[in-house]
């Protein structure tokens, strides 16, 4: 039997399968919500300075809603205003490094923050050992599929996971030494 059959006796007589057509697709549930919500999740994924108006089209919005919420966002600082015809935004990295930092402060103690840091440090020394490399960025995926007699995605998902781990030993470290609340250093704790 494939998992994919539906058994004979998964409905009753008096009881028909659902109808496919009737669902919402996934594009009407993304724009369905809130303006607000919905152009903070098109302005989340700003990488590069955007003009308003394709905000605007990417939350379904018009663009003087689009102005209006993406002034707040600035003053917030959720994005950068970058000037000129036409204005772009682009979202603010720095702002989300500290709420995630501030989130790991809130939510864990200074020891579960260290455990975390110690346990990421050491899966990073793993992938340096196995590369001979300090970072992801000196190793050739070349040379890591062949050296490493690893199939091409393999060493790309190997590496990237590497990537993740630096960055998440950084964050870990930054929110370790920064305490949100008193903005001073915690107190010492032992590894």
């Amino acid at each position: 039997m494939d998992l994919t059959d539906i058994p004979g006796e998964a409905y009753t007589d008096d009881e028909s399968p659902p109808d496919l057509d009737e669902l919402d697709t996934p594009d009407s549930l993304l724009k369905s919500g809130p303006i607000r919500e919905r152009l903070l999740d098109s302005v989340i994924g700003l990488r590069t300075p955007t003009k308003v108006s394709t905000i605007a089209d990417r939350a379904d919005c018009d663009t003087e809603t689009a102005r209006d919420y993406l002034g707040w966002f600035h003053e917030m600082g959720l994005v950068h205003r970058h000037d000129g015809h036409p204005v772009r935004y682009k979202r603010n990295d720095a702002y989300f490094q500290w709420r995630r930092r501030n989130k790991i402060r809130e939510d864990y103690s200074d020891q579960e923050i260290v455990d975390a840091l110690a346990a990421t440090l050491e899966a990073i020394d793993a992938y340096r050992t196995q590369f001979d490399a300090q970072h992801p960025d000196e190793v050739s995926l070349v040379n890591a599929t062949r050296e490493q007699d690893l199939s091409t995605e393999a060493a790309w998902e190997a590496l990237s996971e590497w990537e993740t781990l630096e960055r998440r030993a950084a964050l870990l470290d930054t929110a370790r030494r920064t305490d949100p609340v008193s903005r001073r250093t915690p107190g010492h704790v032992d590894a």
